[in-house]
């Protein structure tokens, strides 16, 4: 079985968007409601190209099965050293580790990037989620309540860090 994570190209976005329409339709991972066009996810895309924000794919036997990247935090420059990370993996890939292991190769990119923290926006439904970022080591920062809605319901969100 060959397996690699490596930085995503353009070819890959079907695949990205498969994996992110998945989760928009059946997870609160993403408080996007609609499933969104390769071209949506084009333009997404296009923002990490040039930039300190990592965004790579796990491949596995040819195919990608899952996908993580850092992103800008907030906007003011006073946030510059602060990320925040995303992990989406294909469902049939699920419960294989190959979400810590997308992690954790994104965090040592943002080490070698310079950051100085983590930041991870969880739902309080998102127990797999939750319990991954425990294992690598992020800490419970904040609890928003109500802030999101999806599935004809208010979610609360959880804020999760991880200093560097």
């Amino acid at each position: 079985m060959d397996t690699h994570i490596r930085e995503v190209i353009e070819a890959d976005l079907p695949n990205i968007t498969d994996i992110y329409n998945w989760a928009v339709e059946n997870t609160t991972a993403s408080f996007d409601i609609n499933p969104q066009t390769i071209e949506q996810r084009a333009v997404w895309f296009s923002h990490y190209k040039g930039n300190r924000f990592p965004l790579v794919v796990y491949v596995e036997d040819g195919e990608v099965a899952g996908y993580a990247c850092l992103s800008q935090f907030r906007a003011k420059e006073g946030y510059k050293n602060t990320c925040e990370m995303s992990v989406y993996v294909h469902p049939h890939y699920q419960k294989m580790g190959i979400g810590k292991k997308l992690m954790d190769y994104v965090i040592e990119l943002g080490r070698e990037a310079g950051y100085h923290v983590i930041i991870s926006c969880i739902t309080t439904d998102n127990k797999v989620s939750i319990k991954m970022h425990e294992k690598t080591g992020f800490k419970l920062c904040g609890e928003m309540k109500e802030v999101g809605y999806k599935f004809e319901r208010y979610l609360d969100c959880l804020f999760y860090q991880l200093f560097l």
